[in-house]
């Protein structure tokens, strides 16, 4: 199996934090700069979205900042959360109702971004990841080492 080798579910992760992070940043910058937030929420008015001006503003930052937080993997936790909320109100609020297939109005996008979100925010960014590099930091402090002592001592398991 896969999942034996230490590093697989690390390049799992990281391929996954990249794909998700772009198409979330690619929503995000579409609503900020391609129709604008009074654009969006003149969109988001017209599908009965609630406080459309604070919906749209909210989608698209947590969208582009959320999506470059996962491509990086600094703050996937919170990233993580923060898209599955925005992910589950498009969900609740405009999608579900259409059923599942995109073309219909579908709730499939949604579902499957807030789902890898999810994923994301509960399992961590993997090794390759800011996250990461942090947390090796704070334990080699705790600890008394270097970090790159840590680092060596990671790789050598790898």
């Amino acid at each position: 199996m896969l999942t034996n080798r230490p590093w697989t579910k690390d390049v799992a992760l990281f391929i996954a934090r990249i794909a998700l992070g772009v198409v979330f940043i690619a929503h995000g910058a579409q609503k900020l700069f391609t129709f604008g937030i009074a654009g969006t929420a003149d969109s988001f008015a017209g599908m009965g979205v609630p406080a459309p001006q604070a919906s749209a503003l909210f989608a698209a930052i947590v969208e582009l900042l959320g999506g470059a937080a996962l491509v990086v993997g600094a703050g996937v936790a919170v990233a993580g959360l923060l898209l599955v909320l925005d992910m589950l109100g498009a969900f609740m609020l405009v999608h579900a109702p259409n059923g599942v297939f995109i073309d219909d109005g579908g709730f499939e996008l949604v579902a499957a971004l807030g789902a890898g979100a999810l994923v994301l925010a509960v399992v961590g960014a993997g090794r390759f990841s800011i996250d990461h590099l942090i947390a090796e930091r704070r334990d080699a402090r705790r600890s008394g080492t270097t970090a790159h002592a840590v680092t060596d001592r990671t790789s050598m398991t790898a």
